[in-house]
């Protein structure tokens, strides 16, 4: 601060072009820097002018812009006063630094402060500069100062502006690192090129996936089309920024789906090549690549600042992969070290097959210590339990991990996970849901056809007890899930449970749906244990509204309840002291409790569930993000109509046998932005293609099940237009298509991963010729839709997709009358097929030598983890 003996002041004569609107009517204001710590910036900045008596030598001292000024042969350096034409907020700023005072920076003020630092030659800004925008651009920066990103754009621009190299440099570093930050943000196409390119060469640069890379790099691209443009008239290739996206590591489905854009079809059919001769060759062994190749491509993107991990739909994911990605630099560059890396990998192909764990100290492996999610979801040939030794030390945070339909995992398997990754709360090992469920069908015949061999190394869950009991001697916590996934797993049984329950006493969630396995006594001893339940499954049972009223206001934080089937909700119940309840107040109650007590994202009713129930459950659903209506659940066009109001955030919404009309779906269609699924099934209404006219690139799942019985193909193509992203197709009735329409299917929904024709017209009329073209086909249902399937149809789609899990077809489709079944191995992935048998049947009204199929049994395959069953049941599944 400036001394009392400082007497040798000048007038700083400030204009303010834009003043706030002044409380006074003066036009200028007389302040002092002796006070300076009491400036009230909002007062200063209302005056038009603003006349500051400074210190002359504190001035000059600080600032080489007033030393040059007032001390040389200026005109000003005899004067008493002098004009500053600079912005007054900041030129206060500059002041108030030059005397000492602190200053607040901000990624918005950074650039300004910094400008009049340099224009002022004030040295000590210039650092406090440096020194901020250093520590809040460093990984360790305090996330209450992140820098948005079109400060960060700015702040890139004017460091290269002024040759202030360590801007342009921090910018990109600050890019890289919170790049999957950065992709969400509405500027994102603001970035500049140079800035982009920047930050895809930096070594931090740190995403979730190669996909999420790949569509960020295409909103990019789709903001700056003019500039694509640019670089092609001068030669320059724009494409160039997908050479540093991994196409090898891309999931299936993805570069299937973006195969199809105009500009980067040749970079994705690439893609897709890579995929299917990696998916081909044994993992490591046959690829040819130790040898000679860049391994760079074929390794995970991982860095010290990475968060999740997503490989979720590549097939082409192997073990050898991921302890690729997980290993030094110097084994992929130093040729000595690569060669006995080879070696190593072909053993551990060998104990792939086995599923055995890999040998402790084997590898040494990395560690990132940042990640505490992975996703390995439909990575068909990773084999967890080979892996978890692996994922256990380089990702020793872990706490979620997705490991959904992966067959080669056994339940038996899921202590040593929880055991070797302490930290773990959530897991997913869905499955596809058995179709044999025991209530619902009527077995003609059952029998296995193929047993597992289990390797001897595999754990068992005898082994848990000692386990437990080391884990509490050795003084470390015992693992505490708070939410499991174990929906479709036929191998579950009460043992597995038991086993569950010693480290699930905090479950929030428990997903046992399709676990076929358990009974009822293993499901209570489980539940028992566990209490403050986020979601309730208790779809097709025999639960009562009452009873579930109670249940409701137990458990307050629900959030997902699933009563869809229960027809028990509307029953009477009967009460000595009042009397016989209503139908009507039962289900009342039920839905008031809801409203009253919990704030609901996702629902599944039926019976008793109508527009009565909807206005009792409106404080829990403003936030609702998926609704499903079923089969006794009568919702009225005025409620559907309004739905886009009531729940705005609607996500996923599917009708069973509701009035809807073409008013009601394309309010929804045009209403619901974040709707990502449609399903229409057995619905009544009048609904035409005008409901369908309207572009919605979120949708990604739509099912017209009995409900546009007049498409043709070229709705069908007006379909593909207006709904471009779908992943899931499901059209059932819809007699008026042709074979054509297996082309339009294709072409419009390359990336598509489930399709469902059925009584279809004549789609399959000339046999399969496109369809399969979808690469990443995991659900195929053909039924009724024209006998032109061949007899191998089973074990060409197998070999041709290799992400296909169901299959479905019917005798009446066979060109041969029947279908081979092929003899299941490593690479047939398929855990279910069904095939229907229909029997003719003399309608009375036709034509004496007319006769209508009649379904009479189908027949199941079902493969789990350990054996495939073969078994024929009545009912059409």
């Amino acid at each position: 601060m400036a001394s009392s003996s400082d007497d040798d002041f000048i007038i700083l004569i400030c204009s303010n072009p834009n003043p706030i609107e002044a409380k006074t009517p003066h036009e200028e204001i007389h302040i002092s820097t002796t006070d300076i710590l009491s400036w009230d910036l909002p007062t200063i900045l209302s005056y038009p002018t603003v006349k500051v008596h400074a210190c002359r030598n504190r001035l000059i001292e600080k600032s080489s812009y007033f030393q040059g000024l007032l001390c040389g042969s200026f005109s000003e350096s005899c004067l008493d006063s002098t004009s500053i034409q600079w912005n007054l907020e900041i030129f206060v700023h500059v002041l108030k630094c030059i005397y000492g005072c602190p200053l607040h920076f901000t990624s918005k003020n950074f650039v300004p402060l910094f400008e009049g630092a340099l224009y002022f030659g004030v040295e000590t800004l210039i650092s406090k500069c440096k020194t901020w925008f250093s520590e809040v651009s460093s990984p360790k920066g305090s996330g209450s100062l992140q820098i948005e990103l079109d400060d960060l754009i700015h702040i890139w621009i004017f460091g290269l502006e002024f040759a202030i190299e360590f801007l342009p440099e921090l910018c990109a570093g600050y890019l890289a690192r919170n790049f999957m930050w950065a992709m969400t943000s509405k500027v994102f196409g603001d970035v500049p090129y140079n800035l982009l390119l920047s930050c895809l060469d930096h070594p931090y640069l740190t995403v979730d996936s190669e996909m999420h890379l790949s569509e960020a790099l295409l909103v990019w691209l789709n903001a700056n089309s003019k500039q694509l443009e640019n670089f092609s008239r001068t030669g320059e290739n724009c494409h160039g920024i997908f050479r540093h996206v991994r196409i090898g590591l891309l999931p299936l489905w993805f570069a299937a789906g973006k195969r199809s854009s105009c500009y980067f079809s040749k970079v994705f059919e690439e893609s897709i090549d890579l995929i299917f001769r990696l998916v081909d060759a044994p993992p490591i062994t046959s690829m040819n690549v130790l040898e000679h190749a860049d391994l760079h491509h074929l390794k995970i993107r991982l860095t010290e600042y990475s968060k999740k991990v997503n490989l979720s739909g590549c097939p082409q994911i192997t073990l050898a992969t991921l302890l690729l990605s997980v290993l030094p630099l110097s084994y992929s560059m130093d040729p000595t070290l690569r060669k006995s890396m080879k070696q190593i990998l072909i053993g551990l192909e060998r104990r792939e097959r086995d599923q055995s764990p890999i040998p402790q100290g084997l590898l040494p492996m990395l560690s990132f210590e940042a990640v505490q999610e992975i996703d390995i979801s439909k990575c068909p040939r990773l084999h967890l339990e080979a892996a978890i030794t692996c994922i256990s030390k380089s990702f020793p945070s872990l706490r979620t991990l997705k490991a959904a339909y992966l067959l080669n995992f056994k339940t038996t398997a899921l202590h040593q996970l929880v055991h070797k990754c302490p930290l773990l709360r959530e897991v997913d090992l869905t499955t596809d849901i058995s179709p044999l469920i025991p209530a619902q069908v009527s077995v003609v015949s059952s029998s296995l056809a193929i047993t597992s061999p289990l390797s001897n190394k595999s754990l068992s869950v005898g082994d848990d007890p000692a386990d437990v009991m080391s884990l509490k001697k050795s003084g470390l916590s015992l693992p505490n899930i708070t939410k499991l996934t174990l929906e479709g797993r036929s191998d579950i049984c009460d043992l597995d449970l038991q086993y569950i329950s010693k480290f699930c006493s905090s479950l929030h969630e428990l997903n046992i749906q399709g676990c076929i396995s358990v009974t009822d006594v293993g499901i209570s001893n489980l539940l028992c244990k566990c209490f403050s339940l986020e979601m309730l499954d208790v779809s097709n049972t025999m639960v009562s509204g009452a009873a579930l009223a109670q249940i409701v206001h137990g458990n307050p934080g629900l959030k997902h309840l699933r009563a869809r089937g229960c027809r028990n909700i509307l029953q009477q119940e009967t009460n000595t002291s009042v009397g016989e309840f209503s139908s009507l107040y039962t289900c009342k109650e039920l839905y008031l409790e809801l409203g009253k007590k919990c704030k609901l994202e996702e629902v599944a009713l039926g019976w008793g569930f109508s527009c009565f129930s909807v206005e009792a459950l409106q404080p829990a659903i403003k936030s609702l993000r998926s609704i499903t209506v079923g089969l006794g659940g009568s919702l009225g066009e005025d409620v559907l109509q309004q739905l886009s109001a009531t729940c705005p955030m609607l996500e996923s919404l599917i009708l069973h046998f509701q009035v809807v009309s073409d008013t009601v779906v394309t309010n929804m269609m045009t209403s619901l932005i974040n709707l990502r699924v449609l399903a229409l099934c057995y619905c009544f209404g009048d609904i035409s293609m005008l409901s369908f006219n309207f572009s919605t690139p979120n949708l990604r799942k739509l099912r017209l099940e009995r409900v546009t019985p007049w498409m043709t193909n070229n709705d069908l193509i007006i379909l593909t237009q207006t709904c471009a992203n779908l992943v899931e197709l499901s059209l059932l009735g819809c007699k008026l298509l042709g074979s054509d329409s297996q082309q339009i299917i294709s072409h419009g929904w390359p990336g598509l991963t489930s399709i469902h024709l059925e009584e279809c017209g004549k789609v399959t009329e000339n046999g399969i010729s496109s369809l399969l073209d979808c690469t990443a086909l995991e659900d195929l249902l053909l039924l009724h839709n024209g006998p032109g399937i061949h007899k191998n149809f089973i074990f060409y789609a197998a070999s041709k997709l290799p992400m296909l899990r169901k299959l479905s077809l019917d005798l009446c489709d066979a060109r041969e009358g029947d279908f081979d079944i092929p003899d299941y191995d490593d690479k047939c992935l398929v855990s279910t097929v069904k095939i229907a048998r229909c029997k003719p049947r003399r309608c009375n009204f036709s034509l004496p030598a007319h006769r209508r199929p009649v379904h009479e049994e189908t027949l199941v395959l079902i493969r789990n983890s350990k054996n495939l069953y073969r078994t024929v049941v009545k009912e059409r599944l």
